[in-house]
């Protein structure tokens, strides 16, 4: 049986003009689901006109240290510091209104 391959090689990676990096974990504690990836998406729908969201599960190890991040990455063209900033700020909201939309419910109990 002939197995196609899954992981390959990738010689030249062409990066994003711009990364906003949301550390979504270090704030909620757990990974972002789809729908909020929507939510920030309709968000950023009114700063710019395309964009990437990436929600990423990263594992980082050295000598005696392991780290696991939950970030969510927005790429894009480059933009103009008043869009970028327009941007961070999106992402920041969104990402609070998330953790508190979570733990709201915590003080109900």
């Amino acid at each position: 049986m002939n197995r196609p391959p899954i992981a390959f090689r990738v010689r030249d990676h062409e990066r994003p003009g711009l990364e906003v990096r949301v550390n979504f974990g270090l704030l909620t504690g757990r990974e972002v689901t789809p729908a909020e990836i929507d939510d920030l998406a309709s968000e950023l729908r009114a700063i710019v006109d395309s964009f990437e969201i990436v929600a990423e599960q990263r594992h980082e190890f050295a000598d005696a240290v392991e780290a696991a991040v939950h970030q969510v990455v927005i790429e894009t063209a480059s933009a103009p510091d008043e869009v970028v900033m327009e941007m961070v700020g999106a992402a920041e909201r969104w990402a609070y209104a998330c953790f508190d939309a979570r733990h709201s419910d915590l003080s109900e109990l």
